[in-house]
């Protein structure tokens, strides 16, 4: 695994599957039942696990966010399995803040925070560390530079780093600026214009030399930029877990159990890998060859089902090269699939199943079924069945919810509510900064903008290329 991605804490982890033996046979022994549903597996002495399991989590890249119109996310997926295992409901309630799902830990309102709560003292009287814990480091973000890639911090002297203004990140390149007698300069950028994802994708450009961000988030922004070097660590390690109301240890004790156990570790060292270490961009800006006037091998199909919604056929063309690169088997980290990359569930809506989405006839018809309901969404509100496309690429790519959000920050914020570009393809990129997507017109939380910006951006730079030397 990659060092700089989450890991259990394997001590912690055998004691709490020995104390959750201990509390199941003494709750064996009392003969406890359940009134409302059986979880004898789930026993914990004088308590049980819920029916519902309540819980608090943040909108956020690693943690829980919408994409395509799916619920997905580190924590949410293992909470998901967690609630699975032991036989409970789930139910998320998404926090405006750390504090605020704290408070609702506090209140009885939610069971368990499902999000990276810091093992430090500020919360120590607050929350009892439960499951998995993760440790990360802040980590120096930089180009691949072979023999002259930064290995060590006191490297750092002469060089210029940006970090998010009045973060920890400054705070840090602060304090080791310090401890190196000076010579770093450190740019503060404002949060309100640049958030840490912008700046991670600065640097793989170009546009900035260096950064600091925490490791997880270094790995999982990888993905998306493989020519980044993320491997100097530039501080302690800090550890955070889930985290239970004071005087639930019976709580934290069985949820600690069961993630010592062998399938829950199995399935978090998948998840480990579906979001921090797996690649999530194939794109190749270079894949423009159209021998013989012809785009790909799917011509006929692409003609065939394009004409069906009135588009071009080389417009469906150009997204599916943006999507899969003409693959008909590929699958990407969130499991959607084919050339048009269809998910499942939204391939079941339309009585496709996950493996015939790999049939390329499927896949296609699919996908054009989609983007009719799609554009039939939009329709009221993007008049203009031209510009309306870029809107329906959008939501094919994110989800709807998340272009009726930048729908709404956009009318909020004094720009064209019916243009995409420069307009809305502005405000989705704001759904990545914590300022805009908290506003209270946006419903749907935290999407990753940048891959919807250029998404749409992709599909018309191929689509232009190719009205020039294919014939309609």
């Amino acid at each position: 695994m990659h060092s700089s991605t989450r890991h259990i804490t394997h001590l912690r982890l055998a004691m709490a599957a020995t104390v959750g033996l201990i509390i199941a046979l003494v709750a064996g022994n009392e003969g406890c039942t359940s009134g409302s549903g059986s979880h004898n597996d789930a026993d914990t002495g004088l308590h049980r696990l819920p029916d519902t399991l309540r819980v608090a989590t943040l909108y956020s890249p690693t943690s829980y966010f919408i994409y395509r119109g799916q619920p997905m996310g580190y924590d949410y997926d293992l909470v998901e399995r967690l609630a699975a295992d032991k036989g409970m409901a789930l139910k998320i309630e998404v926090a405006p803040s750390l504090n605020a799902a704290v408070g609702m830990l506090d209140s009885g309102k939610v069971d368990l925070i499902a999000y990276d709560v810091p093992i430090t003292a500020e919360y120590k009287d607050k929350v009892i560390p439960a499951g998995p814990e993760n440790i990360t480091t802040q980590v120096l973000v930089q180009p691949l530079r072979g023999d002259s890639t930064i290995k060590d911090v006191t490297e750092l002297v002469g060089r210029t780093v940006y970090v998010e203004k009045g973060s920890k990140y400054e705070q840090r390149l602060i304090n080791l600026n310090e401890e190196l007698g000076g010579g770093i300069t450190i740019m503060p950028v404002d949060q309100d214009t640049l958030i840490t994802e912008d700046l991670i994708g600065m640097v793989d450009r170009g546009e900035l030399p260096l950064t600091i961000v925490d490791s997880d988030i270094a790995a999982m922004n990888k993905g998306y930029y493989p020519a980044l070097d993320i491997s100097l660590p530039v501080s302690f390690e800090q550890r955070s877990a889930w985290g239970v109301a004071p005087g639930h240890q019976w709580l934290a004790d069985s949820i600690d159990a069961w993630a010592a156990e062998a399938r829950p570790r199995q399935e978090q060292a998948l998840l480990l890998k579906r979001y921090f270490e797996q690649s999530k961009g194939d794109y190749d800006p270079n894949g423009d060859n159209f021998a013989g006037g012809r785009i790909s091998p799917y011509d006929d199909l692409l003609k065939k089902y394009a004409a069906e919604i009135g588009w071009d056929w080389r417009l469906l063309a150009a997204q599916a090269y943006t999507e899969s690169k003409f693959k008909p088997k590929a699958q990407s980290w969130a499991g959607a699939r084919g050339l048009l990359q269809i998910m499942p569930a939204t391939a079941r809506d339309f009585g496709v199943t996950a493996k015939q989405l790999f049939d390329p006839e499927t896949n296609i018809r699919t996908a054009v079924r989609y983007i009719a309901q799609i554009d039939k969404w939009l329709e009221s509100r993007i008049p203009d069945p031209e510009e309306r496309k870029k809107f329906v690429f959008a939501a094919y790519n994110a989800g709807i919810g998340h272009v009726y959000d930048a729908i709404a920050l956009a009318d909020k914020y004094n720009l064209s509510s019916t243009k995409w570009d420069g307009n809305v393809e502005k405000a989705i990129l704001w759904k990545m900064n914590p300022r805009y997507y908290r506003d209270k017109v946006v419903k749907y939380g935290y999407s990753r903008g940048r891959e919807t910006y250029d998404y749409v951006r992709r599909i018309y730079s191929f689509y232009n290329k190719a009205k020039q030397s294919v014939s309609p």
